[in-house]
């Protein structure tokens, strides 16, 4: 059976490349982004009914539920969900304007929500996988930043899941990289110096966990270049 996934955040950076990596592995992928222009030219150069792009706000519940429900009409199954959409703002927490925080906190924390609350009746059918990308600024604290914050509520959103779907069946990861070179740091600045990894070592993480045997559960993977210290 092809096995079919679903991405937020899907066109660029680690969603990006994830579905790349999956659709090789021979599945079936649909990925979700904000910009439509974006998830165009992903589209373009791959041929086939194995890629579905899916214009849409991952913090409206509407949008969310209709990737899911699109998804799940479509291939007629939902094996694998990549909790993925998510930004960062630049500066620290006394730079944010009260809206720009907001859209972050319903982005990083509302939205990964929505979607395990839309996908859990799907993946109890197949017994499927929820992964959740959160950062190692969700496991230790970056001083005076929300997205650190956000990222600590989507590591316990990943617990709290796991807890209430484990004895239907259901697989959850948490996956919590370090630095990475992706369009994350276009607003901040630039990629920082120092180690990094490229978004196609993170999506090798990402196989990882979805092709776990049946009955066995990664449920918190954390990795950081070497050479990265905090």
């Amino acid at each position: 059976m092809t096995p079919v996934t679903l991405i937020t955040g899907g066109a660029s950076g680690i969603g990006a490349a994830t579905a790349r990596l999956l659709i090789q592995q021979g599945h079936k992928v649909a990925i979700t982004g904000r910009d439509s222009e974006r998830l165009a030219a992903f589209r373009a150069p791959h041929d086939g009914d194995n890629l579905m792009t899916l214009p849409g706000d991952t913090s409206e519940p509407a949008d969310v539920d209709s990737a899911v429900r699109l998804t799940r009409q479509t291939w007629g199954r939902l094996d694998n969900v990549v909790v993925n959409a998510g930004f960062s703002l630049p500066g620290t927490l006394g730079d944010h304007t009260p809206e720009a925080m907001r859209m972050m906190v319903l982005t990083n924390v509302l939205g990964p929500a929505l979607m395990v609350r839309a996908c859990v009746p799907y993946l109890k059918e197949t017994r499927g996988r929820i992964l959740i990308v959160g950062s190692v600024a969700g496991v230790k604290n970056t001083p005076d930043n929300l997205y650190s914050v956000t990222k600590w509520a989507a590591h316990a959103l990943a617990e709290n899941t796991r807890l209430g779907v484990t004895e239907d069946g259901i697989g959850v990861t948490l996956l919590a990289p370090g630095k990475v070179d992706t369009p994350f740091w276009d607003n901040r600045g630039g990629t920082p110096e120092g180690p990094v990894m490229r978004a196609e070592d993170v999506a090798a993480s990402i196989l990882f966990a979805l092709s776990q045997p049946e009955g066995v559960d990664i449920n918190h993977l954390q990795i950081r270049p070497i050479g990265q210290t905090n």
